[in-house]
């Protein structure tokens, strides 16, 4: 699944500065507003699902080479969290839905949690 597909199926806001990165596949998702446990349980190169709204899940993410972000809950990245994830190359997805249903969206269209 597409980073592009994933933000169509959370009905989510992208925010990039580049577009080819909307097409990264992404095989496995991992929901969490414990960083302490994305570190400890994520997969490298999964879609990290949070409604936490700080630098450290852009620092997080990029340690793991996670290339996409998604907020949930309705969170708004801030400029410094839009930069820093610009910068580690970081799509951030913005989503109105909450987190356990944004998990069981993805997971129903195909994404694995492994």
């Amino acid at each position: 699944m597409t980073i592009r597909e994933i933000a169509q199926i959370l009905g989510a806001s992208v925010h990039t500065a580049e577009e080819e990165l909307l097409d990264k596949d992404i095989e496995t998702a991992f929901g969490s507003d414990m960083m302490s446990d994305v570190l400890a349980f994520a997969d490298e190169g999964s879609v990290l699902l949070s409604g936490l709204l700080n630098p450290q899940v852009i620092r997080t993410a990029h340690m793991l080479d996670m290339p996409c972000i998604v907020f949930v809950r309705g969170k708004k990245a801030t400029p410094e969290i839009l930069a820093l994830a610009e910068e580690s190359r970081i799509v951030v997805l913005e989503t109105p839905i909450r987190l356990y249903s944004a998990c069981g969206r993805l997971y129903t269209a195909g994404l694995d949690s492994r």
